[in-house]
């Protein structure tokens, strides 16, 4: 049996639960090499089985490792669940309640996350995806020749996409981020129908093979701007010359955010430094205050420390690591691109 199923169901025994229910199209990926395009309830248990739209029939049965049924109703489903002997549920945390209602007459259920700890560390097949969507949303990125190109930031942002696909990705990883002057200190900021202004910082990734990639790089051009980029790059460097196993994800963000506030900006830091990707472009664990998760061998976390100035601009710089005995950066695209 895959091991990913194995650990999960040793996880099961000892909670004491006999099935656990996943229908987030990447939990169901991760365990069956299927990803749903409507609907799909994964059940794991001693004999795992997915429950798939008939509109998925020919593709689950193609891709999934494990056995697949047509989806007839929840009444057909909970019925042989309850025929097994099933009567305990744990179900992931992010399960629709529109969902666990169904379920909740039936059985004893409670919210588990151990997919989520099953996804936190990737295997090298899964490093290697991600650093092939590095390596095409990098690319893309210089082809898009920035400090010469005239376009408005939602043409930059379009023409980047387009470039990520026609160079192997299969899309973004998440809404490009192009944005440029006053409203770079916006960390989620839209592009708009505008020219380049300055500064300009663009956040984005591809996804191959269903693994997605994240960076952002903020082009400089005053002073003063300069003055703030070099704060960032340093609690960025310092952050991933930090990370080791054994150590907490808080103790990253500590390291990013102590340097930032040693220079007068720590209210400026407005978000944490940093979190995990894969299937999703936002995992578990992460570089912030909160995480107390021991930092594992395996694991790939973005580091991406900011500072914002209302009114005036951002500077935020991203790479992506793998954790082996100390951080890999993944790609090799310089921090200053000028």
């Amino acid at each position: 049996m895959d091991s990913h199923i194995d650990n999960i169901l040793k996880d099961l025994e000892k909670d004491d639960f006999q099935a656990y229910l996943l229908t987030q199209f990447t939990n169901v990926e991760y365990i069956s090499g299927y990803r749903p395009t409507s609907f799909a309830f994964c059940i794991i248990k001693e004999n795992p089985i997915i429950y798939a739209s008939g509109m998925d029939m020919e593709l689950a049965t193609r891709d999934s490792t494990i056995e697949v049924k047509e989806y007839e109703s929840y009444k057909v489903m909970i019925d042989e669940l309850k025929k097994e002997g099933i009567k305990s549920l744990a179900i992931e945390p992010s399960l629709p309640f529109s969902t666990y209602v169904r379920f909740r007459d039936d059985f004893e259920i409670d919210s588990k996350t151990y997919i989520d700890k099953q996804r936190m560390i990737k295997m090298p097949s899964e490093i290697e995806k991600i650093a092939e969507a590095t390596e095409i949303a990098q690319k893309s990125f210089l082809q898009l020749d920035i400090l010469n190109n005239s376009g408005t930031e939602k043409e930059v942002a379009f023409d980047l996409v387009r470039l990520m696909i026609e160079n192997g990705a299969s899309k973004e990883s998440f809404d490009t981020i192009v944005t440029s002057g006053p409203a770079s200190s916006l960390p989620h900021a839209i592009p708009q129908d505008k020219s380049l202004d300055q500064p300009i910082l663009i956040d984005w990734g591809a996804i191959f093979e269903g693994y997605c990639s994240d960076n952002t790089r903020t082009m400089v051009y005053t002073e003063r701007q300069q003055e703030i980029w070099d704060i960032v790059a340093e609690a960025h460097d310092k952050a991933i010359k930090s990370i080791k196993p054994g150590l907490k994800c808080c103790e990253i963000d500590k390291v990013a955010r102590d340097i930032i506030e040693d220079y007068g900006y720590g209210d400026k830091f407005i978000h944490s430094t940093g979190h995990s990707l894969g299937l999703d472009i936002h995992e578990t664990p992460g570089f912030s205050l909160r995480d107390d998760t021991i930092i594992e061998k395996g694991m790939v976390i973005t580091v991406e420390p900011g500072i914002y100035l209302e009114g005036e601009f951002g500077v935020r710089l991203e790479d992506t690591v793998s954790i082996s005995k100390s951080a890999d950066v993944i790609g090799n695209l310089p921090l200053d691109i000028v």
